[in-house]
């Protein structure tokens, strides 16, 4: 297993940053009268997910907020499929990059949900009490 000291050295914040620097790559090209619609707000959810994530890093010393930070997230990841799909609807993304896009996105929820179900491996200290940061870096388990 592969130790994580930071956020940014979780699989999960690297998948949920590269999907919201597709999406604003892929948004660029959208019709001006959609700025505030659609691509202000898929731009949003998408970059919230890592931000959220980071949030729940850092609040790791009480599992019960690191787990609201993760619910967030997923929500978030949630958030951005739907706008996804209206991307979609609406021929701003092709078919492929619509399935594409929401698959790493369903795989980001999924792994946002897996970290909640482990979320004592990530909050627990070196002693072993699930309420502190351990003063090593956590395993990472996802």
């Amino acid at each position: 297993m592969a130790l994580a000291e930071s956020f940014r050295d979780l699989d999960t914040y690297k998948m949920a940053r590269t999907g919201a620097k597709e999406i604003f790559e892929v948004s660029r090209g959208w019709p001006k009268e959609e700025r505030y619609a659609l691509t202000d707000q898929i731009r949003r959810a998408s970059r919230a997910v890592k931000a959220m994530l980071a949030e729940a890093w850092a609040r790791r010393r009480y599992i019960a907020a690191f787990v609201n930070k993760l619910n967030e997230a997923m929500g978030e990841a949630a958030e951005t499929q739907s706008w996804l799909d209206d991307a979609f609807d609406c021929a701003y993304i092709t078919a492929e990059q619509h399935a594409a896009m929401d698959q790493a996105w369903q795989r980001i929820g999924g792994k946002l949900n897996r970290m909640i179900e482990r979320a004592p491996d990530f909050c627990k200290s070196a002693s072993g009490s699930p309420n502190s940061v351990r003063e090593e870096a956590v395993e990472y388990i996802v």
